[in-house]
């Protein structure tokens, strides 16, 4: 691993700025949101304008924007954190990103020294191993993506981020470390254009040019943005597969096509044996051997299964024996080669002796027992061994590592010692994390981890450098909070933004209907979800939250409202202002007035509750009016001189059963009548049933004889009419006769007299 010498260190802390401060009131974090989320627009804005109206590709736009979206809520956050020495970067300090791999964001100090570090260690190492250092050599490598950079490389001015202006001056209506200027920088595949956004952090998004493409297959052309303009027609690939016969069944494909999977009848090279394959394994061999005759007709060949002519027999022509040393010209191929008796002198695999024993066929010995004097690897030490032996000595080298903690203490180490095997295992400067490289000379890296600072409901986020973390504040999130309300006003309530904890109360009246009618005018006391938890950088120290069921919400107090309220007796103008809730009940003092059952009478009791009153009385018992004890006083229908027998009663009184004695129109006879048949007849019907049905009996007025008539009221009809015949006398009383009477009375009434007159 590459580490550095312990001679210049990185600085502890970034040069002060005047123009930041690690404590902000809420309205100027507010207004730096504002003012970042105008920068974010105002960087984003020519991107912006040629990727609108393309739906497909919003995610991977999205995915481009990532980095910067997270460097401007780093910013925004005050969480822009050097890796090197874990400082907060304020906005006017010089700085250097990568633009290699991660473009993490260094103070430029920190990368000078981390640079010059590295690089001295690199020619330290090669002075070592006896190496002439060049500048090529001399590498340098990124804190956080490893990438190397030679040492001509090392930052010695401060840019911008597109690298246009050297030393961009601090503006806070721009984004900080940058020109404002066009990025300029060409965009990745080499496409032709050039990055769009305003010099940026991060790099460059995918070009949104509109250009003519064509799919993976080459069927469909269509226009596409620039960085996106790969795809896939959804169609048969129809490409001819490489076995030149079949076409690619795939669907519209990146790369190459697979390999052709048909199936058919195939046979080995030496062709021998068939056998059922797929097109692109179709050349195989079988592990027969060729055995066909080479060209002396007299061998067969010794190859395994090949395509093509076996070739000549390799025993034909110039032959020599084993050793080389005698060549034999003319010999049969089938003919044995003997050995020559010379010494064989082939080189022995040890590559300083050649073999001692008489021409031999086959391999010569492996070992080489040749006894020479050898010096071990140290030098210390000096013996004569068999040269296929290796001579070492038992001394261990007391030089130190590369480390410069550790001896080396192999046994007879020949000068270059091997990279220290032991962990490094220091404690970094985060604070939380120990090296994990071999052990090595000077500082340990900087931490690799980078910790992740969210929202609650993660959509807003930003990384800061392992160690870093323990003075960063959640980023301000303007998603929606993701908690449901429990009260009545979930859905007219204003929503909030993401957030930890507890969740802003309802600021909504209740306006919960009482039983009364009215509503409660508080403000809103319903249930409330369980707080969310609190934020915090060690969520496995989290305390646990025990409230995981929502809190139930307070009832409404009772009604306050004003109301009139009627006494117990509901009289008129004696009515009071009460509270609503306020249950109690109240005499006024008054008779009670109300009709008693009789419906004749009222009741005369101080002002009390009724039975029949379906008002709630509290502790107040409900009491009946008293009872009439008077007897009746109405007049009966129809009218009779008798009083009601009954008490005082609701009501017409019941028919009268009082006898009535009535004489008939002629007082012979007396009729006894119920009062109510009687009194219910009308005066002619009473006349009627008062006749007895006989002779009036009655004497006429006018002469002494009675009435003919029935029994009738009245004076008898026709008096003057009298049909009886009566004796009359003269004057003297001499003669009598008979007339009739009214003949008579007329005589009377000639003379001058009044019938009435005359004596009887």
């Amino acid at each position: 691993m590459t580490s550095w010498s312990a001679t210049v260190a990185p600085p502890l802390s970034p040069p002060s700025s005047d123009s930041d401060s690690d404590s902000d009131s809420a309205t100027t974090s507010d207004s730096h949101h504002h003012r970042h989320s105008d920068l974010s627009s105002t960087i984003f804005k020519s991107y912006l304008e040629h990727s609108s109206g393309d739906h497909n590709n919003q995610q991977q736009q999205q995915h481009d924007l990532i980095k910067i979206q997270s460097f401007l809520t780093s910013s925004r956050s005050g969480a822009l954190s050097c890796l090197i020495c874990l400082e907060r970067i304020r906005p006017s300090d010089p700085t250097w990103s990568c633009s290699s791999g991660c473009f993490a964001v260094f103070y430029l100090h920190c990368i000078q020294s981390w640079a010059v570090q590295c690089s001295n260690l690199a020619a330290a190492r090669a002075v070592t191993r006896a190496a002439t250092p060049n500048d090529s050599s001399l590498l340098w490598h990124c804190p956080k993506c490893r990438v190397e950079y030679s040492k001509s490389q090392i930052p010695k001015n401060y840019y911008c981020f597109c690298g246009k202006l050297p030393d961009p001056p601090h503006d806070p209506w721009v984004l900080p470390h940058s020109c404002n200027e066009i990025c300029g920088r060409p965009l990745k595949y080499n496409c032709g254009h050039h990055c769009l956004l305003l010099c940026h952090p991060g790099p460059c998004p995918s070009c949104p040019k509109l250009v003519k493409s064509r799919c993976f297959c080459g069927a469909v052309e269509d226009v596409k943005r620039c960085g996106f303009k790969n795809f896939s027609c959804n169609g048969v690939c129809k490409k001819l597969l490489d076995c030149k016969t079949h076409m690619c069944t795939e669907t519209c494909h990146e790369g190459d096509c697979p390999p052709c999977k048909a199936k058919g009848i195939y046979k080995c090279q030496c062709g021998k044996l068939e056998m059922k394959r797929e097109c692109f394994d179709r050349v195989f061999r079988c592990e027969n051997p060729c055995d066909k005759l080479l060209g002396c007709g007299r061998h067969k060949c010794e190859r395994g299964c090949h395509e093509g002519e076996c070739g000549d027999c390799p025993l034909q022509g110039k032959r020599t024996c084993p050793c080389g040393k005698r060549v034999y010209e003319g010999i049969a191929c089938d003919a044995p080669v003997s050995v020559c008796g010379a010494t064989c002198g082939k080189m022995l695999s040890c590559g300083f002796h050649r073999c001692p024993e008489r021409c031999h066929k086959g391999p010569c010995i492996e070992t080489c027992r040749v006894v020479v004097t050898k010096s071990c690897r140290c030098g210390s030490y000096r013996k004569q061994v068999p040269c296929y032996q290796d001579l070492t000595c038992e001394r261990k080298c007391q030089k130190m590592r590369d480390c410069g903690r550790h001896a080396c203490k192999r046994k007879c180490c020949d000068g270059d010692c091997p990279p220290c095997s032991e962990m490094c295992d220091r404690k970094l400067r985060c604070r939380n994390h120990k090296c994990p490289a071999p052990c090595h000379r000077g500082a340990c890296a900087p931490c690799p981890v980078m910790v992740t600072i969210s929202c609650l409901c993660g959509e807003t986020h930003f990384e800061v450098p392992c160690g870093a973390e323990a003075e960063q504040k959640p980023p301000k999130c303007r998603k929606p909070c993701c908690v449901d309300r429990l009260c009545r006003h979930a859905s007219n309530c204003k929503p909030h933004r993401c957030h930890y904890g507890a969740c802003p109360p309802c600021r909504l009246l209740c306006d919960e209907e009482y039983p009364c009618g009215h509503k409660c005018e508080l403000r809103c006391h319903g249930p409330t979800q369980p707080p969310l938890p609190e934020f915090t950088l060690k969520p496995k120290k989290r305390r646990p939250n025990n409230q995981t069921e929502p809190t139930p919400g307070s009832s409404c107090p009772p009604c306050p409202q004003l109301v009139w309220r009627s006494c117990l007796g509901n009289h008129v103008g004696a009515e009071r202002m009460m509270v609503c809730s306020d249950r109690t009940v109240f005499s006024c003092d008054n008779l009670c007035g109300n009709p008693l059952p009789c419906g004749n009478h009222y009741c005369t009791k101080v002002c009390h509750a009724l039975v029949s009153s379906t008002k709630l009385y509290g502790s107040r018992r409900p009491e009946s009016c008293e009872e009439c004890t008077l007897p009746c006083q109405q007049e009966r229908k129809p009218t009779c001189p008798h009083p009601c027998p009954l008490r005082c009663h609701p009501g017409e009184c019941p028919p009268c059963k009082a006898l009535i004695k009535r004489s008939c129109h002629c007082g012979s006879m007396v009729h006894v009548f119920e009062c109510i048949y009687y009194n219910s007849l009308s005066a002619k019907e009473q006349l009627t049933v008062r006749s007895c049905g006989g002779p009036c009996h009655r004497k006429l007025p006018n002469c002494t004889h009675l009435c003919p008539e029935t029994c009738h009221p009245g004076e008898c009809p026709s008096p003057d009419q009298c049909s009886k015949k009566v004796t009359a006398r003269c004057g003297c009383q001499t003669l009598k006769k008979e007339l009739v009477c009214k003949d008579v009375q007329a005589a009377y009434r000639s003379n001058g007299t009044d019938p009435k007159d005359v004596s009887r």
